[in-house]
C-alpha cells in the first residue's frame, strides 16, 4: 500500500520506517516537499504533524477521497492542557478542514521511541485505539496497525477522538511531567 506520512519528526519517520518494514510503500514528507504530489500518489495519508500545522497542510493538497490518519494530540504550547477537547477534537476539526476525506484517529498514544524498539513492552504488543465514522476506513487502519505489530482496539466513531486525545495527553504527562519516561503506553485489558 502506498502511504504518505506528512511529518519528518520522530513520529513521522518512525511510522514510515515501521510501515516500510511491514511491506508497505511508505515515505515521510516535510513541509518543504511537494505535498500535493505525495498526497495524490498515496492510498493512505498519515498526519504526523503538530495539531497547529493541520490547516496549513490541508491547504497544500487535495485530500478528497483519501483515507487520512490523524496522529496528533492538540497539546497547548506550555503543556498545561489541550487546545480542544470534550465537545470537539483535533481529528474532528481536521475532518472539517478536509471535506471528502475519511479521517481516522489512531496512533496518538504511542511515543515515537516505540517505533524504533519494536512496538512492544516486555514482549507485549502495544495497543492503538482507532476511531472513525467510516467503518471501512476504520477496518483498513486496524489492519494497517496489525501489519505493524500493534493490537488495534476499535474505538468507534470519530467523536470518540474527544476521549482518545486526552488519553494521549495523559500519556505525555506520565512520560515527561511525572517522570515515568517514554517506555510506557496505555493498555486496555480485554478478557
Amino acid at each position: 500500500m502506498n502511504i504518505a506520512v506528512i511529518g519528518k519528526g520522530n513520529v513521522g519517520t518512525g511510522l514510515a520506517a515501521v510501515l516500510s518494514a511491514a511491506g508497505h510503500d511508505a515515505a515521510a514528507f516535510g513541509r518543504d516537499d511537494d505535498l500535493a504530489r505525495a498526497v495524490s500518489n498515496a492510498e493512505i495519508v498519515i498526519l504526523a504533524t503538530p495539531y497547529n500545522a493541520a490547516e496549513d497542510v490541508a491547504g497544500k493538497a487535495d485530500f478528497n477521497g483519501k483515507l487520512v490518519i490523524d496522529v496528533s494530540n492538540p497539546v497547548k504550547e506550555d503543556f498545561s492542557g489541550l487546545q480542544v477537547g470534550l465537545d470537539t477534537s483535533a481529528a474532528e476539526q481536521i475532518a472539517d478542514l478536509m471535506p471528502g476525506a475519511s479521517v481516522v484517529k489512531a496512533f496518538n498514544t504511542i511515543f515515537a521511541q516505540h517505533y524504533a524498539s519494536g512496538l512492544s513492552i516486555d514482549g507485549t504488543p502495544l495497543q492503538t485505539y482507532v476511531a472513525a465514522d467510516d467503518e471501512v476506513a476504520r477496518a483498513r487502519v486496524k489492519k494497517l496497525a496489525g501489519d505493524m505489530g500493534l493490537v488495534a482496539i476499535d474505538a468507534g466513531p470519530l467523536a470518540n477522538a474527544r476521549y482518545l486525545e486526552p488519553m494521549g495527553f495523559m500519556n505525555i504527562q506520565f512520560g515527561y511531567v511525572l517522570g515515568q519516561g517514554v517506555e510506557i503506553a496505555p493498555q486496555w485489558l480485554v478478557a
